[in-house]
C-alpha cells in the first residue's frame, strides 16, 4: 500500500522527462505506445503523476473524445512500485477529474484486464469506440494485430 508520502497530483512541465522515461519502459516491451517528451509536453495538462519522496514513480493521462466519453491512457508505474496501489490511486484521480468534468463513460485499452476489472471496468468490443480507432489506432504498429482489451466504466 502506498504510504502517506505518496502524492497523486497534476503533472507539471518539469515532470515530462520522468513521464517519458516511465512510459518508455513499457513501450520497449510493446505494452504501450512510445510517448516522446515533446508529445507529453503538449498534453501535460492531461497527465497525473504519483510522486514518492520527491520522485515521479507513476503516471496516467486522460483523453476526451466527447462531452460524455473519455479515455484513461498511459498508465505506468515504475517496476519497483508495482503492486503498491499507486496504479489504483492514479486511475481514481483520473476518474474523479473526469466525473467533475461531467464525463459519463470512461474506457481503457489494456493488456491487464484483471486490474481494471477489479476497479469496476467491463470488457467491451473495441468497435464501440470509433473515435479512438480513428485518432490513435491508425498510427499504431499493432493496428492489424491488436492484442489490447477494451474496457468501459460508467461514472
Amino acid at each position: 500500500m502506498p504510504s502517506a508520502e505518496t502524492c497523486i497530483r497534476n503533472a507539471r512541465l518539469s515532470d515530462a522527462t520522468a513521464i517519458s522515461q516511465i512510459t518508455s519502459g513499457y513501450a520497449g516491451q510493446g505494452i504501450m505506445l512510445k510517448r516522446p517528451v515533446e508529445n507529453i509536453i503538449e498534453d501535460i495538462r492531461n497527465f497525473f503523476v504519483a510522486e514518492y519522496q520527491g520522485r515521479v514513480v507513476g503516471c496516467c493521462a486522460i483523453a476526451f473524445y466527447t462531452v460524455r466519453l473519455a479515455e484513461i491512457r498511459s498508465l505506468a508505474v515504475l517496476e519497483e512500485f508495482k503492486g503498491t496501489g499507486i496504479g489504483r490511486l492514479l486511475v481514481q484521480k483520473a476518474e474523479a477529474v473526469l466525473s467533475e468534468e461531467g464525463v459519463k463513460e470512461v474506457f481503457v485499452l489494456t493488456l491487464n484486464p484483471g486490474f481494471f476489472g477489479r476497479m469496476g471496468y467491463s470488457e467491451i468490443e473495441k468497435e464501440y469506440f470509433p473515435q479512438k480507432i480513428w485518432r490513435d489506432c491508425t498510427n499504431c504498429p499493432k493496428l492489424m494485430a491488436c492484442d489490447e482489451i477494451a474496457m468501459v466504466k460508467k461514472l
